[in-house]
């Protein structure tokens, strides 16, 4: 299946940080424009980042929308195989989980493609 024309990764529509405690991933995602921030609103779902994280049985996924500041906050329970200290796999930080996040798709209307960042890939 071929994607649509219209679909680009996250990363030319936003950048992310990720933090970590315990068995705790907090991720944000920032719109690089305010137009772009409903795109990533509608889009953005719990249930879209519970599919993007699927592989990792978070056990629930929790979104705070920060409107203001064009970004929102996600939260992923039980997604880093017990923490730090529990884990026996290398990277159980959840710092380098926004990478997965980013690298997902969602459609961007033609109107606003001039405001992404990156190239379609």
């Amino acid at each position: 299946m071929n994607p649509s024309p219209n679909s680009f990764p996250l990363r030319a529509l936003a950048h992310g940080r990720t933090g970590d405690k315990g068995n705790r991933s907090n991720i944000s995602l920032i719109a690089f424009h305010p137009e772009l921030y409903p795109v990533l609103e509608a889009q953005v779902t719990e249930a879209f980042v519970q599919q993007i994280f699927a592989g990792r049985h978070p056990q629930t996924v929790t979104r705070y929308l920060l409107p203001r500041m064009g970004a929102m906050n996600l939260v992923l329970d039980g997604v880093l195989d017990g923490g730090v200290n529990d884990a026996l796999n290398l990277d159980a930080h959840g710092k380098s989980l926004v990478f997965l996040l980013l690298q997902a798709s969602i459609d961007v209307p033609p109107a606003l493609q001039s405001l992404l960042v990156h190239q379609k890939t």
